[in-house]
């Protein structure tokens, strides 16, 4: 995997844990605590998508 590759999937992770956080947290009015949760689930997803 490329050092551009391996960029790309760590951002996507990001986002997508982003998402899924602030998702969350409008859903049960706690958007810090859930946003801050998502962020983290971002970046372990990303570093699981650079195993590859």
């Amino acid at each position: 995997m490329t050092e551009t590759d391996e960029r790309d999937a760590r951002g996507v992770g990001i986002a997508l844990g982003a998402g899924i956080g602030a998702a969350l947290g409008v859903a049960l009015d706690d958007l810090a605590l859930w946003l801050s949760l998502g962020l983290a689930m971002g970046v372990a997803f990303g570093a699981a998508l650079n195993t590859r």
